[in-house]
């Protein structure tokens, strides 16, 4: 069922043309929007978040690091309600979150927007279509109305010559400022982002990192930015947090404190070493055992 909660003028006014870390130390006491309390996940019979607190206060933008298969796109899952965790729990403003009650899920998703790491846009309508889509289904807004919001949307990602365009005739970074635009066009209090910057050449990659940073600052909403880029996320992030194997959190702080961490696993991810404690190989029998060379 749709939520009618937007009028025109609501609408039409939210946009605007050296100390080493310890481990796991506490973060900064803003108020929060969303918390993760000793949260643990598994697909099965395996763990992929283990027992994860994080705080993410509103009006600040916050990275979410980590290499591949840490748990980062698992945890965006379910502070989105997409799923539910096995233990712990969620609270958004102070108030318990269960992803399974219905009527919280609406809630939240009302209040959120996300860009998938693909896009996720809908290739069978223009680009002015995706844009317009979440308006039609979720207010009671006339098509003046959408179509003065949607343009400006589109300006804010300095795409609003593109409105006609087909999303085959998009590059790559095109398409990721077109779905940005879609994720604000409700002007959500709370933004996720799922790999913004994979697959971006520099120009288009840092053209969508100063739009996270200025329209997180434009609208004060709660951002989540899961990424494994850290030179980008640094640049723009508040806070960070960082991840790894197992779906542990191993360090979190500001830019400055990660950079100075003495930690070698914490070190060995933001220089991009190629040897420390995490390993290329994915633990497996020896390879000889494997093949059957042993003696």
């Amino acid at each position: 069922m749709s939520s009618r909660h937007a009028t025109p003028s609501q609408e039409l006014s939210a946009v605007s043309a050296g100390h080493p870390l310890s481990r796991c130390q506490e973060g900064t006491q803003d108020e929060a929007f969303v918390e993760l309390h000793q949260v643990s996940f598994n697909y099965g019979d395996r763990r992929v978040l283990s027992d994860v607190s994080m705080r993410f206060p509103r009006g600040k933008v916050t990275a979410i690091l980590g290499g591949s298969g840490c748990g980062k796109t698992t945890l965006l899952h379910l502070v989105a309600g997409v799923h539910a965790p096995c233990s712990g729990h969620l609270t958004l403003e102070g108030e318990h979150f269960d992803a399974t009650d219905k009527t919280q899920l609406h809630a939240l998703r009302r209040r959120l927007g996300m860009l998938l790491q693909f896009g996720a846009l809908f290739t069978d309508l223009t680009v002015y279509e995706n844009v317009a889509f979440a308006l039609r289904e979720h207010t009671d807004l006339g098509e003046p109305a959408i179509r003065d919001i949607v343009l400006m949307k589109l300006n804010a990602v300095g795409l609003r010559g593109a409105a006609n365009l087909r999303i085959d005739q998009l590059s790559g970074g095109m398409a990721r400022r077109i779905a940005l635009a879609r994720a604000i066009a409700l002007d959500p209090e709370l933004l996720l982002y799922d790999e913004p910057f994979s697959g971006l050449d520099p120009i288009s990659l840092g053209v969508i990192a100063n739009l996270i940073r200025s329209l997180n600052d434009a609208t004060s909403a709660t951002t989540l930015m899961v990424t494994h880029d850290v030179r980008e996320s640094f640049a723009v992030c508040d806070y960070a947090y960082l991840m790894t194997s197992g779906g542990r959190l191993i360090a979190r702080g500001t830019p400055a404190e990660l950079q100075a961490s003495s930690d070698p696993e914490v070190r060995q991810f933001i220089r991009g070493e190629p040897d420390g404690p995490v390993r290329f190989h994915y633990p497996a029998e020896p390879i000889d055992e494997q093949l059957g060379r042993t003696q």
